[in-house]
């Protein structure tokens, strides 16, 4: 299926100068959709909007919202529904203008201020991590956005992905903070995990934990991507209680902060392998002791000294 790109020369108008607002709103200007204006008020959205909008007009968000044809909302999840009932009941908001959010959370209702003086509303989140600099414009090219928007809206929805190089995912309104929770956990969650590592390999010993993971943490994520839980390795699936062990109190004495992670992950880890059938009920029973006795014993700790 091809996709015409989206009426030419509409006028963009972003609130919400963020890391994502601004990368989009330039992919969209290079797709010959031009910014006019732009709302940011920290220093860093001030910042952005002079490397990557040079050409828009920076507005408060209801001049903004005035002067464009395609308005694009990408402020915090929490802020948007008083963000979008503001701008429409200041009338900056009009009949026929195009409404996008970005946030994943959310889906068309928080939009229904802006449905209600007509204008045509649709979420368009980017499955993106974003640097908020021209580093993550190339990045959009095949990026995945999860789509909701009523059936009046929909070709408009697939056109404005096209225009920006991505690939539609319809999400069902009701599902949206599932699709979100999804992208959250395996992306932000990440971070910390690979971070912890890198932490436990420098209290090892390790000069550049970053290149000790790099090699292993590609093959197990390919691996995860394709094969699921059968690309389960390590003493949890082998069922090496000693290990698990030995992990545990290392990491009592030489990495505390990472204790509770690991036995969380462990736990969902023990729980995937039992219920395929590679970890005998038996054995299993020993790790979760394992793991029970590692808490237990991190908790009746006495807490470190302080010195003033």
């Amino acid at each position: 299926m091809t996709h015409r790109p989206p009426p030419s020369g509409l006028r963009v108008g972003v609130v919400g100068a963020g890391r994502v607002g601004a990368v989009l709103a330039a992919a969209l200007e290079a797709a010959g959709h031009p910014v006019v204006a732009a709302a940011g008020e920290s220093d860093a959205s001030r910042r952005r909007i002079a490397e990557l909008l040079v050409q828009a007009r920076h507005e408060k968000p209801t001049s903004v919202a005035r002067g464009c044809d395609l308005l694009l909302l990408t402020v915090p999840d929490d802020m948007l529904p008083n963000v979008v009932a503001m701008l429409a009941a200041s009338g900056a908001i009009h009949e026929g203008q195009y409404v996008v959010h970005t946030s994943g959370r959310h889906g068309l209702a928080v939009l229904d201020p802006a449905a209600a003086v007509g204008a045509r509303v649709l979420a368009m989140h980017p499955a993106m991590t974003f640097t908020g600099t021209a580093v993550d414009l190339p990045r959009l090219s095949g990026c995945v956005f999860g789509l909701t928007a009523a059936p009046a809206e929909r070709a408009f929805a697939e056109e404005l992905v096209a225009a920006l190089g991505g690939r539609p995912m319809w999400v069902a309104e009701e599902m949206r903070t599932l699709y979100h929770a999804a992208l959250a956990h395996g992306a932000n969650h990440l971070v910390t995990l690979v971070t912890e590592a890198m932490e436990m390999l420098t209290a090892a010993g390790a000069g550049d934990p970053a290149a000790t993971l790099r090699p292993l943490l590609a093959a197990a994520l390919d691996n995860a991507l394709v094969q699921g839980d059968a690309a389960l390795t390590g003493p949890i699936v082998r069922g090496d209680v000693g290990t698990v062990r030995a992990h545990l109190a290392d990491l009592v004495a030489n990495a505390p902060q990472t204790l509770g992670s690991y036995v969380a992950l462990a736990r969902a880890t023990l729980d995937r392998a039992v219920t395929d059938g590679r970890v005998l009920p038996i054995r299993a029973a020993a790790i979760r002791r394992a793991l029970d006795q590692a808490v237990d014993a991190a908790a009746a700790a006495p807490a470190p000294r302080t010195t003033l």
